[in-house]
Parts: structure tokens; sequence; C-alpha cells
């Protein structure tokens, strides 16, 4: 690919912020993006934006008591476009964003703060319940139906005697028909476990000896595809999920892709075979995976296991002299993407050509 065919990675808008952002979502079907995190008087903080005529717009601004750790649209209906948020006392929030003095839905979810939140069912992506979960540094993860009050529907902790693990990044995956889904987790000793809420259980684990920074199915609503896991040491693993073995699992390819920790993966709503990650030194790499001539073989006793790809760089740019915290792709604009920095710093960039990769 020449350097005129590459994709290149244009910082579209860019604006600094009075507060620490840890992180950033679209609104669904808009030009809108939420920002969450926490002003320096310890107080939370949710900000609405929308892009006009190349510049940010502030639409709306709410404090809350504690700050905002993450959020996620995927558990609300297109009409509502809820906001589900988790925060550092621990709590579960869903806001309605016309209306944000009250939460719509509220629950004292874990004991420490909620480092992650993921949602499926929602906004036509995946079959099944509205769910949304949760992972804290309390070790649990959870996961909630927000039409159901107080407790979780499923509860995935350390079982008695083990060391609790701080749980950093959630994903659900799986949810192609109303019975089949599953959660990732990833902690920070660099466990990742497979849980399947069908049958509630542990369906598989690993560890890539490197706390777990963020996990992301390439696409939640089909049958297991590929996950992405990204490590502190600036390493990421793709694991095709198609072919389970009894013993080896599933097969992976993993690419030593920043100098430092690879914080974020996200993958390309309109084509998952391309992702971004982003890195600690305030790098974002685009990525394109590469399936290989056959997905599964057999191993020397006849059972199937499964044949990992590749991975190719096509580009990277350096924003930001800080951690790229959070990164969001909008569903609805091939492309167009936004992230923020521990800079304060959030920036609105174009990523051009994907269509001819």
């Amino acid at each position: 690919m020449s350097a005129f065919e590459k994709p290149q990675i244009i910082a579209h808008i860019q604006k600094g912020f009075n507060y620490t952002v840890f992180d950033c979502k679209w609104v669904p079907c808009s030009a809108k993006f939420v920002t969450m995190g926490n002003f320096a008087r310890g107080t939370g903080v949710i900000q609405l934006y929308e892009i006009q005529h190349g510049d940010l717009k502030l639409l709306r601004e709410i404090e809350k008591a504690k700050p905002i750790k993450c959020g996620t649209f995927g558990a609300t209906s297109l009409q509502q476009r809820y906001l589900a948020t988790g925060d550092f006392g621990g709590n579960l929030h869903i806001w309605n964003l016309e209306a944000p003095e009250m939460p719509v839905y509220s629950v004292k979810g874990h004991k420490e703060i909620i480092n992650a939140i993921d949602g499926v069912g929602g906004l036509g992506i995946g079959e099944g319940a509205p769910e949304i979960v949760t992972g804290s540094r309390d070790g649990t993860v959870k996961v909630w139906d927000p039409r159901q009050k107080d407790d979780p529907v499923a509860n995935m902790e350390p079982v008695q005697g083990e060391n609790k693990r701080d749980c950093w990044t959630v994903a659900f995956g799986n949810a192609y028909n109303q019975e089949e889904r599953v959660v990732c987790a990833g902690y920070d000793n660099g466990d990742i476990k497979l849980f399947d809420l069908r049958n509630m259980a542990l369906r598989w684990e690993t560890n890539i000896k490197n706390g777990v920074c963020s996990l992301e199915f390439d696409r939640k609503d089909i049958s297991m595809n590929k996950l992405v896991a990204t490590s502190l040491e600036g390493k990421f693993h793709v694991f095709d999920m198609r072919t389970q073995h009894p013993t080896k699992g599933f097969a992976s390819v993993s690419e030593k892709a920043h100098k430092s920790t690879v914080w974020q993966v996200r993958h390309l709503p309109q084509n998952r075979e391309l992702f971004l990650t982003a890195g600690g030194a305030g790098g974002l790499h685009l990525w394109k995976y590469e399936y290989p001539i056959q997905r599964s073989k057999k191993d020397s006793e006849g059972i199937e296991m499964g044949v990992a790809g590749s991975v190719s760089l096509l580009q990277n740019v350096t924003l930001s002299t800080q951690p790229i915290s959070s990164l969001d792709w909008s569903p609805d604009k091939r492309g167009l993407c936004v992230c923020s920095s521990f800079d304060q710093t959030v920036r609105v960039l174009i990523v051009t050509k994907l269509n001819k990769i």
C-alpha cells in the first residue's frame, strides 16, 4: 500500500478541558458525544458536546458527587439513548441526558471503584435483554438488567480463599440470539476470564503475563469471532474465538504495538477487521487483521484447534505527550472518532480512506 493509499489519522478538532477526562462516548445517531471525569475538587462531571461548524459546542454540564470513571450507551434503546455510568464510589447510574438531575436507575453495585462498564441488547445491537456489566477494584464482575432493581442478574467473584484481583476491563460478546451471551473480564495480574452467561459458568481462562487494560470483541452481536486484549507492557493479543481446543484454548497472535501501556482497543463498527489501539505515550495505531487460509486444523489426536491470523500496522500518529485514556468510534459516520488523554484534551479525529481497505 503506497503512502497515498494509506489511511490518514487527522486531528479535526481539539479542546482543552478543566478536568480529568476518563471516558468519552458518541451519542448514537447524532453528532454529539459525552465526556466523563472528575474535577480537581473531587466531584464527578458529565458534559454533552455537539460538533457544529468544525467546533465543539457545550450543550450540558452535569456535576455529581463522585468522580465518574466509565460509561456506555450499549443497553439503551435508540429512542431513549440513556447513558449508564460507573463511578469511584462503586455506584452504577443510568442517566437521561435530557433530564439529568436524578438518575433513572441507581444501584450501589460495588464496594470500590467501578473501573469498566459495557452494555448490550440496546441500540438494536445484539439479541436478548438489555444488560450492563461492571468490573471493579473489589474483584467482582456483575451483570445488571436495568429492568430489575437492586440485585445483579449475575455475580462473578473470586472463590473462597482466592485472591481478589482488580478488574480493569469488561466486554460483552456472543449475543447473536436470545439465549447466548458471554462476558469477558481482564484483571491487573494478566488474567482473562470468559464467563458463559447462559450456563453461568467459567468457559475459558488464560493469562497474558501483564495487566489487561482493555478487551473488545470485534462485534458483540455475532457468534464469537475475535477478541483483542491489550496489556501494560505494550503488547496486544488477538484471539480467534471460533474454535476452542479442550486444552490449548483459543489460538492467538500477539504484537508489540506501543513502547508503553496499550490503554484501549476499539474496532471500527463498519469493518471489524480494522481496529485502533491507544498508547501510554499518546500514540494511536490503526491495525488490520488478516485471516489465515484455514481458521482451524486438526491436532495430532484429530481434535479441532484454531489457527491465528496476522496483524499489520496501517498507520500511526502521536497526538499527545500523555496517555490516551479513552477512545470511541462513531457508530454512524465511518472514520469519525473521539479520544481523551490525560493532558486534559479531547480530540475529534477523522480517519480517511477506510472504505478502500
